[in-house]
């Protein structure tokens, strides 16, 4: 198996300059993903614990290893700046904490850890793409599993760190069937283990019995090999073998401070990915300017009632949905509770699936206006509308959210309290401190949906005298309880809210015989 080409770099030179890629074939079409353009690119880090990604990541951006420390479950965004600066964003507070971005610098004394870390640097490379740092894979659990994938894919590539005496675990095996599912470009590393690159025999076989192959162009048997290029080919095959998809990933096996076939390879990305994104949307969409008239045969009155029905169904689907997801999370609560970490571990594990229930709420809240958006138009201008025209009534309908009760303050965030109640943080700088990833801004009618743990509920359990697991799990059912509750009340607001709105941008289109938005 030889090498193949790196991108951006001029493989007209014999490939054995390039001896820190290994076995890159020949790249096909990806399938498609459902990402919006305008998503900014970053390559999101993830791995499990010990395989020094972080120092990976400190010679990738020149810095020092303890500049990207983060509390423990806590995302790194790192972005490019003129100046150096560091700030985290916690739940339950509507601005970020700012402190010192050199490495000797403290954090500030939080109550809860955050969701994100963001740290600007002046480094050229950021340029190109922002870098996502993640929590080790081996401590993420389902909920920090589906966290991570939302991330990676719309970040767009996923730089995967493993040691060499590592091996992947089946969460990873999960997360990468996944990823090979995408659009997303996959970077392997691979790092030397506790005692370095330990040579491997050729045709040796791993712990579950199934042989491993020669490394590629490697010598015969019998003579010496290059325990790296075994080691990284090992790995490409035990990963080949759970999740053929990715066999166009590219290997890294990085042995030195500085790793330029990579950073080479990153940029390469970058610049194609980058071109695709800014290609694949018009600067003007069809349908942004002039007049839309409105079907000449006009719905009759019952278009209203229609319209009323459809958003009671989505958002009573919605519920149901959101209510059997929450029976899931009880569970993996009460499983960590008994059988993992304790009462210590409860604040950090149902923090994350709290973080995962906001994204799956959002996404379902997000599709179901769409849909219900497409539906009403369609009656009353008789053909699917250009996109051009769906942002303008979306636009339209978001200045009309104001006008009703119902949607005042949708921007809030529902935070669990330490004696198992919901208390509400309004605002659209609380709704971001939720975020891991922020992403592009949004552009959908709704705001997104946010919940997560206050910081006075993580200290309570973080406390060594509530180290009750009865206590924990009562509490964590009424918890539950009282979030299914408020997230139930809060999506039929938001859903009674924009079908108000759409009814009086499309009323007007009626009354006036064009959209007026």
């Amino acid at each position: 198996m030889k090498p193949g080409p790196l991108p951006g770099v001029d493989m007209t030179d014999d490939p054995s300059d390039h001896p820190d890629a290994v076995g890159l074939p020949a790249r096909g079409p990806l399938p498609a993903a459902e990402v919006d353009p305008d998503e900014p690119l970053a390559v999101v880090a993830a791995g499990p614990a010990g395989a020094a990604r972080r120092e990976v990541l400190a010679a990738l951006l020149g810095v020092p290893a303890g500049m990207l420390v983060t509390p423990a479950g806590s995302h790194l965004l790192v972005r490019h700046a003129r100046v150096a600066t560091r700030a985290a964003y916690v739940p339950g507070y509507r601005q970020p904490h700012s402190y010192g971005a050199d490495q000797a610098a403290a954090g500030p004394a939080l109550a809860r850890a955050p969701r994100r870390v963001e740290l600007s640097l002046p480094e050229q490379l950021l340029r190109h793409f922002a870098v996502l740092d993640t929590p080790d894979t081996d401590t993420l659990g389902v909920a920090g599993g589906r966290v991570l994938l939302d991330a990676v894919v719309r970040s767009g590539a996923l730089l995967f760190v493993i040691g060499a005496d590592q091996t992947f675990t089946a969460a990873d095996l999960h997360l990468l069937t996944e990823v090979a599912r995408t659009r997303v470009r996959v970077f392997f590393v691979v790092t030397p283990g506790a005692g370095g690159w330990a040579a491997v025999e050729p045709a040796a076989s791993d712990d579950t019995g199934v042989a491993l192959p020669s490394p590629p162009d490697g010598p015969p048997a019998g003579d010496p090999v290059d325990p790296v290029v075994v080691t990284v080919a090992a790995h490409r095959a035990t990963l080949l073998a759970a999740v053929p998809g990715l066999a166009e990933a590219d290997w890294y096996p990085v042995h030195r401070a500085e790793h330029p076939a990579l950073r080479r390879a990153l940029v390469g990305w970058s610049a194609i990915e980058g071109l695709r994104r800014a290609s694949s949307r018009p600067p003007v969409p069809p349908g942004a300017h002039g007049r839309v008239p409105v079907a000449p045969d006009a719905p009759g009155d019952d278009w209203a009632d229609g319209l009323e029905r459809q958003s009671r169904l989505r958002a009573r689907g919605i519920r149901q949905q959101l209510a059997l997801e929450l029976a899931n999370i009880h569970l993996r609560t009460v499983q960590e509770i008994v059988f993992g970490a304790g009462c210590a571990g409860l604040p950090q594990l149902l923090d994350r699936e709290l973080e995962a229930l906001s994204l799956l709420a959002t996404e379902q809240q997000d599709r179901a206006v769409r849909e219900i958006l497409d539906g009403a138009t369609v009656r009353i201008f008789g053909a699917p509308l250009a996109e051009g025209v769906r942002q303008r009534i979306g636009a339209a309908v978001r200045w009309g959210l104001a006008d009703h009760p119902s949607g005042q303050e949708l921007d809030r965030v529902l935070l669990v309290t330490g004696t198992a109640g919901v208390a509400t943080l309004p605002g659209a700088g609380a709704l971001d401190a939720l975020l891991g990833h922020p992403g592009a801004p949004r552009t959908e009618v709704l705001p997104r949906i946010g919940v997560a743990l206050s910081g006075g509920c993580w200290q309570h359990w973080r406390s060594p005298g509530n180290d009750d697991p009865n206590a924990a799990r009562s509490w964590a059912q009424r918890a539950l309880r009282e979030v299914e509750l408020e997230l139930s009340r809060e999506v039929s607001r938001r859903f009674e809210a924009f079908r108000l709105a759409l009814d009086a941008v499309l009323t007007d289109a009626l009354d006036h015989g064009i959209l007026l938005a």
